[in-house]
C-alpha cells in the first residue's frame, strides 16, 4: 500500500498479525456484523492485507463470492494461508481495480484507505458496486482513538520533537468523520453514515507491547528502527512510564476505528 507523506513499509504478514492483525481483527468482526446482507451474495475487500475483514465476512454472510485485493505479495501469503471457503486473493492497485462495473453487490474496506489514494479508491469501489450496493470501510482514528499509537508518539515527540512528522494522528487527516463522510459523497454514494467501533488493546505486559514496534513494518516500527540503540531505550523507558500497569503488570487499552458506509444510487 502506497502512503501518503513518509514511506510506510507494509509487506510481512506475520509483522503485522504481531503488531497490528491482533486488534483488527476484532474490529473487522465487529465491522462485519453491522453490515447485514443475505448469503450468497459476491463481495469485494478492497486493500485486504492479511484477510481479516475477508475472513468475517465469509465467515458471516457466506458470500456466492468474496475476493480480496491488495498490493503486497507478502500480505497475500498470510491471508491465503488463512483464507475460509469461498475466499479468493489477487495483487490489485485500489486505485485501478482490474475489474468490470457493477461486478459485486458490497464492498468493503479495513484500516487501508489512508494509504491508498483516497478519491480514486472510492470512485474506484463505487464503479464495482451494482446499483444500490453497499460501500463501507474503516480506518483506525489514529488521533485520538488509537490508545497505544498515541501513547507511543506523545514518548516519541517528548523525546525528538520531529518524530511529529511521522505521527499517523498528525498525517492522516482523512481518519475521522467529516473527511470520511466527505469521501463517500464525493464518490457519488447516497445514505452515507459514520460511526465509531471500539475495541480493548490488552497487552500481557510491557514486553507484549514494545516488541512488535521493533518489526520496522509501518510508521512506528520504522521510526523506531532508524533510531540508535541509546535512543531507542531512551524511548522505551519513556513509553513504559506513560502506561497503565495492572497487578499482573497486564497494559489494558483501546483501539477506535471510524466507519463509513453509502450505497451507489
Amino acid at each position: 500500500m502506497a502512503a501518503d507523506g513518509p514511506a510506510d513499509v507494509w509487506a510481512q504478514g506475520d509483522a503485522y498479525e504481531r503488531y497490528m492483525g491482533r486488534w483488527s481483527r476484532r474490529v473487522a468482526e465487529v465491522f462485519a456484523a453491522r453490515l447485514g446482507g443475505p448469503a450468497g451474495l459476491r463481495w469485494l475487500d478492497v486493500g485486504c492485507g492479511t484477510g481479516a475483514l475477508t475472513a468475517a465476512v465469509a465467515a458471516r454472510y457466506r458470500p456466492d463470492v468474496v475476493l480480496g485485493l491488495d498490493r503486497s505479495p507478502g500480505f497475500l501469503r498470510a491471508a491465503r494461508a488463512a483464507a475460509p471457503g469461498p475466499a479468493r486473493f489477487a495483487v490489485a492497485d485500489a486505485s485501478a481495480l482490474p475489474l468490470r462495473d457493477a461486478a459485486f453487490d458490497a464492498v468493503v474496506s479495513g484500516l487501508s484507505l489512508n494509504f491508498l489514494d483516497p478519491p480514486r479508491a472510492a470512485a474506484e469501489a463505487a464503479r464495482v458496486v451494482r446499483p444500490g450496493g453497499l460501500v463501507a470501510a474503516y480506518v483506525w482514528d489514529y488521533a485520538d482513538g488509537m490508545t497505544f499509537l498515541r501513547r507511543f508518539w506523545d514518548a516519541a515527540t517528548a523525546l525528538d520533537p520531529a518524530a511529529a512528522e511521522l505521527d499517523e494522528g498528525r498525517r492522516f487527516a482523512l481518519c475521522r468523520p467529516g473527511p470520511l463522510r466527505s469521501l463517500w459523497s464525493g464518490a457519488g454514494l447516497v445514505d452515507v453514515t459514520v460511526a465509531a467501533i471500539e475495541v480493548p488493546t490488552v497487552f500481557s505486559g510491557f514486553e507484549d507491547l514494545w516488541e512488535p514496534f521493533l518489526s520496522g513494518q509501518g510508521p512506528a516500527p520504522g521510526y523506531v528502527a532508524a533510531l540508535g540503540p541509546a535512543a531507542r531505550d531512551r524511548l522505551r523507558t519513556r513509553l513504559a512510564t506513560t502506561l497503565p500497569a495492572g497487578p499482573d503488570g497486564s497494559v489494558s487499552l483501546t483501539a477506535r476505528a471510524w466507519t463509513v458506509r453509502g450505497r451507489r444510487p
